[in-house]
């Protein structure tokens, strides 16, 4: 049965968009929730503590946007032809990471990015734009045009999430959980509990900090730090898994119910 595996899994390919740093992946592996977030979603809630320390920095944002809540909002002034960031407290080198960010639909304007950026990222312009993201320093999911940036002012945009298909199909609700994997070096995001697959690769090695760009003015937008795990070694079986969905082509889901394995085996290659 091994040797007939591995025949099988040769003959597999795995495609994916690559420019840069921002790859785009559709693989099974992609698109399942994060072990360990599972993990962070059924611990006890931080401390209230926690949460003020992993909120938005008063300090390190643009003079147009004003810090309230002991940092757990922000309030962007309306100010014209004006882009404006602000970015957390806390910049994070190591381990899982998820936080809460509460934007209202109707506060959004024409372009409302929620990503990851290094401390030397811009925070502010004089245009309206998907600031977050446009540069080598930050990493955005434009949540208006349900696009991704990463230096996106010499390389396009890609679609996020591919499975809403047409960008225009599809509202971002009022709240989505962020979740960063230090350790894996990904960034991905979870609307109304189901997770939209990784978003950025590459990210392994930096200090990244929670960050916004916003366009309208007075809008409001929250941030809640749900929890975090320490780095940690992944288990064997995590590995194969994470093997064996690299190795098969789309549709991975039919490829896996083809494998001449156990059928707990197969659930557990399905996150199931």
């Amino acid at each position: 049965m091994g040797h007939k595996l591995t025949s099988i899994l040769k003959m597999a390919t795995t495609e994916s968009w690559s420019g840069g740093t921002l790859e785009v992946h559709s693989s099974m592996s992609d698109l399942a929730r994060p072990e360990r977030l599972e993990e962070i979603l059924n611990l006890k809630p931080p401390s209230f503590n926690t949460v003020l320390q992993n909120s938005w920095n008063a300090k390190d944002c643009s003079e147009n946007i004003t810090v309230k809540d002991e940092g757990l909002a922000f309030r962007r002034q309306p100010v014209a032809k004006s882009t404006d960031c602000v970015r957390g407290r806390v910049g994070y080198t190591h381990g899982l990471h998820a936080w809460e960010i509460t934007w209202p639909k109707e506060q959004r304007g024409t372009h409302a990015v929620v990503g990851v950026a290094t401390s030397e990222a811009p925070l502010h312009v004089d245009c309206y734009t998907a600031l977050v993201g446009s540069n080598s320093e930050s990493w955005g999911w434009d949540i208006v045009q349900k696009e991704l940036h990463h230096e996106s002012k010499v390389q396009p945009t890609v679609p996020y999430p591919q499975s809403w298909g047409a960008p225009d199909s599809g509202v971002v609700p009022d709240t989505l959980l962020v979740v960063l994997d230090m350790d894996d070096g990904t960034l991905g995001y979870v609307i109304s509990g189901k997770y939209m697959g990784v978003a950025f690769h590459g990210l392994k090695g930096k200090t990244l900090y929670p960050i916004i760009s916003a366009v309208w003015g007075q809008c409001e937008v929250r941030i809640r730090y749900v929890g975090g795990l320490t780095s940690e070694p992944h288990s064997l079986t995590h590995l194969c898994r994470q093997s064996i969905h690299n190795a098969l082509k789309e549709p991975c889901l039919q490829n896996i119910e083809k494998l001449p394995l156990p059928t707990a085996m197969k659930r557990y290659l399905m996150y199931q």
